[in-house]
């Protein structure tokens, strides 16, 4: 372990060669641990991963994996949904200071002033909250479900929905719900997607697809361009990342415009090869999901690091709110 060097962007020094993999490999079955990866990581990580997918797919599978050790590669409030459906396991994220911008938009303790505000609101949490916040929440989302979420909701009561207000815009938008409060959260890297660059890829690519996140800040001006007929409507998708891999399956276009975190189209290319995915955003790339390195992973394994952990009536209260998205049925895709 010599050759992993520590700095201030994340574990380097060790690349993510045949050899690496092969080490790997070995290593996780050695451990028992099953090897989780979201489908933003580095593609080398992505291509040696037991699974790849969304956060609460990957949760799921790791409830259900036979093995007793999960490495989740990806952000830490990911690590912690695991470790909340999963509490008899060791989790590990590879690197503990893979952060999450839209979960840091809102601290638990600013969960609790908001609802002190709104006594008798039904607090709505996107999945991409850190495990204090989903203890203080009724029912979690996902960016699949959240529609289906709200609209479950008694339409007299009053629903607060966080952290983030291009999702929570999407989502007012399509129910029509006025009484819907929404937290001025964002992910940092979806906000910066923004329309202006999305019209201009549309103009200059008239016969792509169009695959669009909700937590972009671009979301809004796709289905105005869509509205207006600038853009054909039945060629604009607004997706999950589970979605995304699902509609490039089904594209017809030769070319898809894709709206989210770099990261997404390696995942995309292999789903369909045929198809040229090409980022509406090239720098769209999250660099907490790309501290999770050849290296990171690789000391993971070797020094058992870094567990995860999540106290026992914080994962109680938590699980009843993801427990709760789950029986609506619709869980569908993760973020």
């Amino acid at each position: 372990m010599e050759q992993v060097i520590d700095g201030p962007s994340g574990f380097t020094g060790i690349d993510g060669t045949p050899e690496w993999a092969q080490e790997i490999k070995r290593l996780a079955r050695e451990r028992n641990a099953t090897i989780l990866a979201h489908n933003y990581q580095l593609p080398e990580i992505q291509d040696v991963a037991d699974h790849v997918g969304d956060s609460l797919a990957l949760s799921r599978i790791a409830a259900e994996a036979p093995e007793d050790t999960i490495v989740f590669c990806g952000v830490h409030f990911m690590a912690e949904t695991a470790k909340i459906l999963s509490p008899e396991k060791t989790v590990l994220i590879p690197d503990q200071r893979a952060g999450c911008s839209l979960a840091d938009s809102i601290t638990a303790d600013e969960l609790r002033a908001w609802k002190a505000e709104f006594p008798n609101a039904v607090v709505v949490s996107y999945v991409n909250t850190t495990a204090a916040v989903k203890a203080l929440t009724d029912i979690c989302c996902t960016s699949s479900n959240a529609v289906d979420v709200v609209a479950s909701i008694d339409p007299d009561r009053e629903v607060l929905f966080l952290p983030d207000q291009f999702l929570g815009a999407h989502v007012k938008r399509v129910t029509g719900r006025e009484n819907m409060q929404i937290w001025a959260g964002e992910c940092h890297v979806h906000a910066g997607i923004n329309g202006e660059e999305l019209q201009e890829q549309a103009r200059t690519h008239p016969d792509a697809e169009l695959f669009v996140h909700p937590e972009c800040g671009c979301a809004t001006s796709a289905l105005y361009l869509a509205g207006e007929g600038s853009f054909p409507a039945d060629r604009v998708h607004i997706l999950s990342t589970g979605g995304m891999i699902d509609a490039a399956k089904a594209a017809k276009s030769s070319q898809v415009l894709v709206a989210t975190e770099v990261g997404m189209l390696h995942q995309l290319r292999k789903a369909a090869p045929g198809i040229d995915f090409q980022a509406v955003n090239d720098r769209a790339s999250c660099k907490y999901m790309k501290m999770i390195t050849p290296a990171a992973l690789l000391r993971a394994l070797v020094e058992n690091r870094d567990e995860v952990h999540v106290d026992l009536e914080t994962a109680a209260l938590a699980r009843n709110s993801v427990q709760r998205m789950i029986e609506i049925g619709t869980s569908g895709g993760g973020e």
